[in-house]
């Protein structure tokens, strides 16, 4: 391995404010699960994605769990979600006892197909089980096809979760990724755009809803002077001190993603004139926060998979990643339905998965170590035997 510093996929990059809510928090002794720092980044999450309220989680992972708690998900109902995901989508649901069904990809967006989930639901529908919930995930700061996938839900009366944990700044016809669904999650964890160290939230324009989700956060305490509890609740509240690190980083969070797309159009530039690399395409009428500058390399072009590639660039002591494994192919769900974007040709989740790679995205990432990163990829990718065959560049749907 080289003597070079490692460069990160992601790495936390602090705005420099972060310690002034933080002392404020120690001066103040609010060190407790709640505080000013909590209700001010309630506040300004509300304001920033234009919903009417914000609750703050300890985790992207327990605002879906809440989430799907709010809208009434229990043991034996169904929860479809999106298959090109991290598994904090899913498991939730089974936290509750319900049954998840996957759906596929669309080339467009790399992200739930509309007609893949228009068969689900006629499907669900025949059989008189609706889900109760749908899952969408915005992938790698790239939103879903949200007008089209609610167009399709409302026609069947469910609720869309639009799961925005990579999405946070991005835009889909110039509104917040996170504030289209019924209900908005995003995740604050270390690798994400902006950070709490650990932490989530839920955006809503259903007040009644937004109360649901903080009474059942706090342990769902009865209203009565004495601790009476009545169903079960949870303790996924953030805390005073991670809320202000919050309230920080809110405040740069539109700089971050001119940055990382900065780093994307570098990127671009440099390497899509390698015939085998393709880019994640940026869904019309929308606007990534490139959260992951992610990338596949044509099969048919050259010899080296994805797992040679993610270690090659070890090797170079560049962190990189493989594509999400899509949850339908996870041995934990291999018994559970899943939809193809197109019946007669192979799933699209599994292509990408097959062929994709992510690679240094970083806000903080130097012009010298992201140049590092091109190099590198451009001599694992130099000349080698290659068949005349080539995917069409990004349209990875095609097929």
């Amino acid at each position: 391995m080289t003597n070079q510093d490692r460069i990160l996929l992601s790495s936390p990059h602090m705005s420099g404010n972060e310690q002034k809510y933080i002392r404020e928090a120690f001066d103040s002794n609010w060190i407790a699960p709640l505080g000013p720092n909590v209700t001010n980044f309630e506040l300004e999450l509300a304001q920033y994605t234009n919903k009417k309220g914000a609750s703050l989680t300890s985790s992207g992972t327990a605002a879906i769990h809440l989430a799907l708690a709010c809208l009434g998900v229990e043991k034996g109902d169904s929860v479809f979600c999106s298959s090109f995901t991290f598994i904090a989508s899913a498991n939730p649901a089974l936290y509750l006892g319900a049954e998840l069904t996957f759906i596929d990809s669309e080339p467009s967006s790399w992200n739930m197909s509309p007609q893949a989930l228009e068969r689900a639901l006629f499907d669900a529908s025949k059989e008189n089980k609706l889900p109760k919930a749908i899952i969408v995930v915005n992938l790698y700061g790239q939103s879903a096809d949200m007008d089209t996938l609610l167009n399709i839900a409302d026609l069947f009366g469910v609720p869309i979760i639009e799961d925005a944990a990579e999405s946070l700044g991005a835009e889909y016809k110039n509104k917040k990724s996170g504030s289209l669904g019924k209900i908005g999650i995003y995740s604050f964890n270390g690798n994400k755009i902006i950070t709490t160290s650990g932490g989530g939230a839920i955006v809503s324009d259903d007040e009644e809803l937004l109360d649901k989700a903080l009474f059942l956060a706090t342990q769902a305490k009865d209203a009565a002077p004495y601790y009476q509890h009545s169903i079960v609740g949870y303790n996924y509240r953030m805390s005073n001190v991670l809320a202000g690190i919050g309230r920080a980083q809110l405040q740069v969070l539109d700089d971050r993603v001119e940055k990382r797309r900065a780093i994307f159009q570098n990127y671009y530039k440099e390497l899509n004139t390698i015939e085998e690399v393709h880019f994640m395409p940026e869904l019309k009428q929308s606007k990534s926060n490139r959260w992951l500058t992610t990338l596949i390399i044509d099969p048919f072009m050259t010899k080296v998979t994805p797992f040679e590639f993610v270690d090659r660039m070890n090797q170079a002591n560049i962190e990189t990643r493989l594509l999400w494994k899509p949850l339908h192919l996870q041995p934990l769900f291999k018994h559970n339905k899943f939809y193809k974007h197109n019946e007669r040709t192979p799933a699209v989740s599994e292509l990408l998965f097959a062929m994709g790679i992510c690679i240094p995205s970083g806000s903080n990432l130097t012009e010298e170590n992201q140049f590092r990163v091109i190099e590198e990829v451009k001599k694992i990718l130099a000349p080698v035997d290659r068949v005349k065959v080539s995917l069409n560049k990004i349209q990875v749907g095609q097929v």
